[in-house]
């Protein structure tokens, strides 16, 4: 299964209609990883259900299709034990989010809601300790560019390698990609023109034009 098919293939079911909330693309699956990397990665049986907050960097082909994430986590975290046991993981991407009001909508009979984007990865989970350090680079890297002056772990000085006895990075290898993007396709132009012109939060404000063909 390449990364188009997954794409495709986790927005509705087969033969089935897709809400147009889960219409979405490779592009904004990229968009969201990048924008807010901090995921949820879940692994094991719901009896023992280990789950953690890591930041993720999203490793992507030449057709932009997510195909891998990379991470790092402590040793002494339960989920390197739980996702070395059993490889398979739920990876939960959580983008911007908002409250909407029948105030933003400018209308009293209208039903509040909640906007919100979300990506929900399945994953098989390879850790190494050679790939430990490359972890490291990739995440410093992507949250420091654009800094007058971008840190450098080298600036660390002997504490780097105590810190990389304390570590291990890891693969999730993708198998399946599914999400929602719950940004207003569904409200009558005017509403929508209203939220976008009062609703406070520019994350959201900025994905709802996204998804509403409002650039």
């Amino acid at each position: 299964m390449n990364g188009a098919d997954i794409i495709a293939g986790t927005a509705g079911s087969e033969g089935g209609s897709v809400s147009v909330f889960e219409r979405f693309d490779a592009a904004d699956v990229r968009a969201l990883i990048e924008e807010f990397p901090l995921a949820w990665v879940c692994g094991g049986p719901a009896s023992t259900l280990q789950a953690s907050q890591l930041p993720l960097i999203g490793v992507f082909d030449a057709e932009g299709n997510l195909v891998e994430l990379i991470g790092h986590l402590m040793r002494s975290n339960p989920l390197l034990a739980t996702l070395t046991s059993d490889a398979a993981a739920m990876i939960l991407f959580s983008g911007p989010d908002a409250y909407v009001s029948p105030e933003h909508a400018g209308k009293r009979d209208w039903a509040p809601t909640w906007n919100y984007a979300q990506v929900k990865v399945e994953a098989q989970v390879t850790f190494d300790d050679a790939l430990t350090e490359h972890a490291l680079g990739v995440l410093v890297e992507a949250m420091e560019a654009g800094r007058p002056q971008p840190w450098h772990m080298a600036e660390l000085g002997s504490r780097y390698h105590g810190m990389l006895t304390r570590i291990v990075g890891f693969r999730a290898r993708v198998t399946s990609v599914s999400g929602k993007f719950k940004l207003g396709q569904d409200e009558a132009p005017e509403t929508l023109d209203s939220i976008l012109s009062v609703l406070p939060d520019d994350d959201i404000r900025a994905w709802m034009w996204r998804f509403n063909d409002r650039s």
